[in-house]
């Protein structure tokens, strides 16, 4: 329902007669929108998002940070229902051919998409975007389509089929997004009929789990890459890994076993993180592939970008969801490493795991993520140095090429293509939370603006083949609307994230961070609020990541100014970016009680306790 001055239906308006309706300031118009926007397309979206126009004001969602922040939110949402030919509003086109064709292919192997209606009776499609979708389409309170999806892949989606998957795409995509959907189908907030949801996407996950358990069978416990979801590890398959393939599985695995109660997935996802883990060199740093049967290093130059930088990710993801310190040494090991021997300035080269020894200086689009970790660890002030330069790379090309030659300050003569990589949105997304600088959202509105100018097309939104020319190809990938979509949406409107915990899987998947999934300290121990942390009066901080849980003891810092206690041990740094120059300037973490220290990098953290 809406009000004011009255809109009909199918009026063309142009967007500056919009704007002056609703009586706010005007912004400049992404191109692709041709300066028009259609009146029956903003009260659908009004509709459906539940936007109100009240005295000629837009209320109600895209305004949590403040009202120039709702029109590229709105934009965001007219991103993400996209008319198709059938003139069914929903999330997206197909990932294989789409956009530029509008058609759908039917092989589970290229992990692709469909429309809901018209699909042959031989389809036996993976469902690829719509499984990837489920949580945006929470995220932005369209609870109809959410469980008209549910329903439809209850009914449709099966993995007995003669396909051969790659192991660690099929894990963060298909499994991921039904573990997350399954969580946000039955929790209190967002819970779907028990009439009409009985745990179905649960155990489509629980079925997809059982067939990823053969490729573990190996004499590392390092999984195979590819497997068959019908016959398991074909004959002569490739040995061949990468780190993140073998060391990006705990998160939906772990959470698969803690919601069905077989600890077979994340057995195996543990055996395999810590026999990789078992063969870092004595720098701690790892290599890029390696060989499951022989557990040998294949490629020895490493980086945190393709091939490893999911692996720090979920190091650090998997301490803060499941709480074990065993991975948080792991990870705060591996983060004074890559600090030590990858960091230059602002940016991050590669080398060799042996030596330390650079081997390649190049940015690469999957790098822009490790501002948003480096937010998780608490050490912002790096992120934000690191997130700067790679949004003037945005802005040179208009996106992010997929790689870029630091040393000779060129593109690479073949990786010039922009395949809607969401990793700079999300790092934005990351730092916009910790800091509420409203450069940010600046950010986040030129991201808008270059996505629709670019690569909008009738369809839906088309990678980029090229950036010098942005010239288009045929394809759209699932994380497009899985994550590039959801982080700018909640970069401009962060209700949702209100009163919630939730950590992000490497593929945008919401997962709760569930004080039952902990298993370090009695329940006592654990607050019973997991979005807020003890305050003093007038002394209102905030914890660091890893403050997710109360020690048993109160502890104080002498010597030095007082500082408000956040928990029952905790003592908070001296700086609030937790930037340190000394030993003193670090104070007492809740999670262990213990001193945190100085890093070599110059932050606060337990860095007395390396292994």
């Amino acid at each position: 329902m809406y009000y004011g001055k009255e809109i009909k239906q199918q009026t063309v308006l142009p967007i500056g007669v919009l704007l002056s309706l609703l009586n706010i300031r005007t912004f400049t118009t992404p191109p692709s929108l041709g300066g028009t926007f259609l009146a029956s397309d903003l009260a659908r979206i009004a509709f459906e998002r539940r936007y109100v126009f009240v005295g000629k004001r837009f209320s109600k969602k895209c305004a949590s940070n403040g009202d120039w922040g709702w029109y590229p939110c709105l934009v965001v949402v007219e991103m993400i229902y996209v008319r198709h030919k059938n003139n069914m509003i929903y999330l997206g086109p197909t990932e294989h051919l789409v956009g530029l064709s509008e058609v759908f292919d039917d092989v589970l192997l290229l992990l692709f998409s469909f429309q809901l209606e018209h699909l042959p009776q031989n389809y036996n499609g993976s469902a690829l975007t719509l499984i990837e979708s489920l949580s945006s389409l929470v995220v932005l309170g369209n609870i109809t389509e959410f469980e008209r999806a549910v329903l439809w892949l209850s009914e449709n989606l099966t993995f007995n089929v003669d396909a051969r998957i790659n192991l660690f795409e099929c894990n963060i995509r298909v499994l991921g997004g039904l573990v997350s959907a399954h969580i946000l189908a039955t929790d209190s907030t967002h819970r779907l009929s028990q009439s009409t949801y009985k745990n179905q996407l649960l155990v489509l996950a629980e079925d997809l789990g059982r067939r990823f358990i053969p490729a573990f069978d190996t004499p590392s416990g390092l999984p195979y890459a590819w497997i068959n979801l019908k016959y398991g590890v074909m004959e002569n398959e490739t040995t061949e890994t990468s780190t993140s393939g073998c060391g990006s599985l705990i998160l939906e695995m772990g959470a698969l076993s803690r919601l069905t109660g077989d600890f077979r997935f994340e057995a195996a996802a543990l055996r395999a993180l810590r026999k990789l883990w078992s063969m870092r060199s004595p720098l701690n740093l790892l290599g890029t592939t390696l060989d499951v049967v022989t557990g040998e290093w294949m490629e020895y130059s490493s980086g945190i970008g393709a091939g490893v930088d999911s692996f720090y990710e979920y190091l650090m993801k998997a301490y803060i969801l499941f709480g074990r310190d065993e991975y948080w040494d792991m990870f705060q090991s591996a983060y004074i490493a890559v600090q030590k021997y990858f960091r230059h300035g602002p940016w991050y080269h590669e080398a060799d795991m042996r030596t330390g020894k650079a081997t390649y200086w190049q940015l690469t689009s999957l790098q822009a993520f490790w501002p948003g970790l480096q937010v998780l660890l608490g050490d912002v002030a790096a992120a934000n140095s690191s997130h700067r330069e790679f949004f003037h790379v945005w802005e040179k090309f208009g996106v992010i090429p997929e790689r870029y030659l630091l040393d000779r300050d060129m593109l690479h003569p073949t990786e010039k293509y922009y395949p809607l990589r969401p990793e700079l949105a999300e790092s934005t997304l990351y730092l916009y939370q910790a800091t509420k600088d409203p450069w940010y959202l600046e950010v986040g509105e030129s991201i808008v603006n270059s996505l629709n100018r670019y690569t909008k097309v009738e369809g839906g939104f088309a990678s980029i083949k090229d950036v010098t020319t942005m010239k288009l190809e045929d394809h759209q990938h699932s994380f497009f609307l899985a994550e590039m979509c959801k982080y700018l949406y909640l970069l401009f409107d962060d209700s949702f994230l209100v009163g919630q915990n939730y950590v992000f899987t490497t593929e945008g998947h919401l997962l709760p961070v569930k004080r039952a999934w902990h298993e370090r300290l009695p329940e006592a121990y654990i607050p019973s609020n997991w979005t807020s942390v003890m305050r003093v009066k007038y002394q209102a901080k905030n914890a660091s990541a890893m403050s997710l849980q109360v020690c048993p003891s109160t502890t104080s810092r002498t010597g030095v100014a007082p500082h408000a206690v956040e928990s029952a041990c905790h003592v908070p740094d001296l700086r609030s970016n937790h930037r340190c120059m000394t030993d003193e300037e670090c104070g007492i973490d809740s999670t262990t009680c213990r001193q945190r220290t100085c890093s070599v990098a110059g932050y606060c953290g337990l860095w007395l306790f390396v292994a």
